[in-house]
């Protein structure tokens, strides 16, 4: 009798373990270093101001879309007209919580352009033989230091 109990008890326990909601993100959380509030850019404005720069040091602020990898500190900032950027930490013993999607941040690090060509296009200067476009794919990557909940 005593064993099924037992088993009873330590099944709800573990289980309780697992329900358990984890708590708000609270408004100044620092992860990593904390950021230079100085010159923050909005996320949608960081790729009109690198122009023809494919890598800048940057501070930026904009909402987490959502936590991809908590472990390394995975996650993607919402960079208004549908673009989003990828970011991660530089450090990989940072994890931040999935607390985090819908809250505005504070992130500093450095902000890079990855170009994406076509399928079609096998090189680069084949983009006007095969009809693809002259202009490759864009997706911007950051590679945070620090981030701060605004």
């Amino acid at each position: 009798m005593k064993t099924p109990l037992l088993l009873f008890t330590l099944l709800l326990s573990m289980f309780y373990a697992f329900v358990q909601k984890q708590p708000p993100v609270s408004h100044g959380a620092v992860f990593g270093t904390k950021p230079a509030a100085v010159a923050v850019l909005k996320a949608s404005e960081v790729e009109a101001f690198m122009g023809k720069k494919t890598r800048i040091s940057t501070t930026i602020k904009g909402k987490v879309i959502r936590v991809t990898k908590p472990k390394g500190g995975w996650f993607e900032i919402d960079a208004g007209n549908g673009k989003i950027i990828t970011a991660h930490f530089k450090e990989y013993n940072v994890t931040i919580p999935g607390g985090l999607k819908g809250l505005d941040v504070i992130v500093e690090g450095v902000a890079e352009k990855q170009f994406i060509a076509d399928d079609s296009q096998h090189l680069a200067g084949e983009a006007k033989q095969h009809g693809g476009s002259t202009n490759p794919k864009q997706k911007l990557i950051f590679e945070a230091t620090g981030l701060m909940v605004e």
